[in-house]
């Protein structure tokens, strides 16, 4: 019978490690990051972290000015279904002028969909005011437009009319690797899959 359960998985691992490398952040200073995966209702983690938070950074003091991290992440998941397939949801902090903590940046981009080593620049963003006064008096009373939960980035819904301006970079490396796909028969081979994107998801990953 277990060879039988070996032979005929039910779920299939994704195996994601790497790091939060850096940031360009051109006006902030003195900034830390906040991470967490949003995923399908197929998926679940088995081992790793699903959050974290980094150290405060300074920038470096050559031309490039990067805010350095290199804040690692490390997760496991499975699924029967690779609907959902798991994003990564990055929130930048930093202190405004008078001393409180505000956000300096959101972003999201999916695990890269092809095992190996992957590379992923993320514009960021942060939500705005709609009105002149209300810029004016959260200037004043030191407090910014924030989500109150980060994850909405990762959902889409909604975002339209919410008020964005962009506002710094974020660099993230993956390290990927998946067990059982093909097994499955889900096939994300990086020939069938030259730009994987959202939209390809369901279209790249090939159900044979």
């Amino acid at each position: 019978m277990a060879a039988a359960a070996a032979a005929a998985p039910t779920v299939f691992l994704l195996m994601v490690n790497g790091q939060i490398e850096s940031a360009q952040f051109p006006q902030f200073d003195d900034l830390y990051c906040k991470y967490c995966f949003v995923y399908g209702h197929d998926w679940a983690p088995t081992t790793g972290l699903e959050e974290g938070i980094s150290q405060i950074t300074s920038k470096n003091r050559d031309a490039q000015q990067a805010l350095v991290w290199n804040f690692p992440i490390d997760i496991t998941f499975k699924s029967t279904n690779p609907s959902g397939w798991p994003q990564i949801v990055v929130s930048v902090y930093g202190p405004d002028l008078f001393g409180n903590d505000v956000v300096r940046g959101y972003g999201a981009v999916h695990v890269p969909f092809t095992p190996g080593s992957h590379r992923r620049t993320i514009p960021m963003f942060v939500p705005e005011s709609t009105s002149k006064l209300q810029k004016i008096t959260s200037w004043l009373m030191g407090r910014h437009p924030e989500f109150t939960d980060p994850k909405v980035v990762a959902q889409g819904e909604g975002r339209e009319v919410t008020t964005v301006r962009s506002q710094g970079f974020v660099t993230i490396s993956f390290n990927v690797v998946t067990k059982d796909m093909k097994k499955l028969g889900y096939d994300v081979s990086p020939s069938d899959m030259q730009n994987p994107s959202i939209v390809s998801l369901t279209d790249g990953i090939h159900n044979h």
